[in-house]
């Protein structure tokens, strides 16, 4: 996506957006990439598409994300950065089944000169018209 909004100035949007990204390739098979995007306390809160919630460390998940192989892209729907504090509005689109989405809201922060992720807020697309990705 090329149309993103982004709240204040962004001064780190690129670095800041490759850290995200990282999260999204780790799907492919690279659990080393969501080592490096996340914070290893970091947290996931999700609400599936029937209303259910899960909550975990995030690291608990890299094993099964990276032997998923899921073909997933990134839709960068909003940044916010206030300095060393940043938040991702984004959609984790489902390539193979677009009705299978979801939107994340990622809370990142900036320690010792490195961005990671630190909280991710999850709705499945259903739950979220506005954001579900279009074909």
């Amino acid at each position: 996506m090329t149309n993103i909004t982004v709240v204040g100035d962004a001064p780190e949007i690129d670095e800041i957006k490759r850290v995200v990204q990282l999260y999204v390739d780790g799907f492919q098979g690279g659990i080393e990439k969501l080592q490096e995007a996340f914070h290893k306390e970091a947290w996931i809160f999700a609400l599936d598409a029937e209303g259910a919630l899960a909550t975990d460390l995030i690291s608990d998940r890299f094993e099964r994300w990276a032997n998923s192989q899921r073909a997933v892209k990134s839709r960068f729907i909003a940044i916010t950065q206030a300095g060393e504090v940043a938040s991702v509005l984004l959609g984790f689109d489902n390539s193979e089944n677009l009705e299978d989405s979801w939107v994340d809201v990622i809370a990142l922060l900036k320690v010792q000169g490195t961005w990671r992720i630190t909280n991710k807020t999850a709705a499945h697309s259903t739950r979220a018209a506005w954001a579900k990705p279009s074909a």
